[in-house]
């Protein structure tokens, strides 16, 4: 895989804080969303760069690893092992006489660690021939992190969503009742092992946004309903919506104003249960009428007298 500078994609300098890492993400995350950019490609795979470079430089220990050994930042772990062995190998030497220097990364020895640097950090060309053609090893591709925007309505059901990353199609089944900020993670579609090694994984985060009806909570939804003073007062039917269509509630006399009412089963599916759902939650408003006529004023005036 070609070597991509993280700093150049966010478009951020390597003295940059955490700060205004998050803020050049945000800013060109919006920019270039799928959403925003369903049938661009280029852009498409811009956002999966943005995610990519933001997973490393927005975490410490990756963006200091990153700094330090750049594109073979992943093995940088085993690379400071193999740094530490090498150097007791030389405490070890360093009594006798054939005391080795530092010979096994220019060329001149062929202990294994040397192999090693060699063959993940450019060392020495015929490393692997002078080994008698020995394995290398393999190491595990990236992991990416992508992030999918959902409606309320969209989760509401379970139903299949084609995503780009890298500039591959990936078809997957969102299961209904999905929530806001949770992940679920695609083995073997992040980025491509070295040597052999297995790729790495997707994980996608779920941000589903609260319908401009309803509000959520876990799998129960809540909403405010209108109520006119006479029907509160007297009793009768009104129609409520729900995620699914609208129904007829029943009203009791008297109702106060701020009562909640819940519908059983007609809130959000529950994730992974098939046939189980939330509530929903209904919270009356009381409208108080206006514009009386003259007549409605002397009705109420003689109400509140009786």
């Amino acid at each position: 895989m070609a070597f991509i500078d993280y700093y150049k994609i966010l478009g951020v300098e390597k003295n940059a804080t955490e700060k205004d890492i998050k803020n050049a993400y945000r800013k060109l995350a919006r920019k270039y969303h799928p959403d925003l950019n369903p049938n661009d490609t280029e852009a498409n795979k811009k956002f999966q760069q943005l995610n990519e470079a933001n997973e490393v430089l927005s975490d410490p220990e990756k963006r200091k690893k990153y700094d330090q050994y750049g594109e073979n930042w992943q093995h940088g772990e085993a690379y400071e092992q193999a740094q530490q062995q090498q150097a007791r190998q030389q405490q070890s030497y360093a009594g006798g006489s054939g005391a080795r220097g530092f010979e096994g990364f220019g060329g001149g020895g062929d202990d294994d660690f040397s192999e090693f640097f060699q063959s993940m950090f450019g060392g020495a060309a015929g490393g692997g021939a002078r080994s008698g053609g020995r394995a290398r090893a393999g190491y595990r591709g990236q992991d990416y992190n992508a992030e999918l925007h959902l409606t309320l309505q969209e989760v509401s059901e379970t139903h299949k969503q084609t995503l780009t990353v890298n500039g591959k199609n990936i078809r997957i089944t969102i299961p209904a009742g999905v929530e806001n900020g949770q992940t679920i993670k695609i083995t073997g579609h992040g980025g491509p092992g070295a040597n052999g090694g297995p790729a790495g994984d997707l994980y996608i985060a779920f941000s589903v946004a609260n319908d401009g009806r309803f509000k959520r909570s876990g799998s129960d939804l809540h909403t405010t309903v209108k109520l006119d003073l006479y029907t509160a007062v007297l009793g009768g039917e009104i129609t409520a919506d729900t995620l699914t269509g609208k129904v007829k509630v029943k009203v009791k006399p008297e109702t106060q104003n701020g009562t909640k009412v819940k519908l059983k089963g007609k809130g959000m599916p529950v994730y992974k249960k098939e046939g189980e759902f939330g509530d929903l939650y209904l919270t009356y408003d009381i409208e108080i009428p206006t514009n009386l006529t003259d007549k409605q004023k002397e009705l109420f005036t003689e109400l509140s007298k009786s």
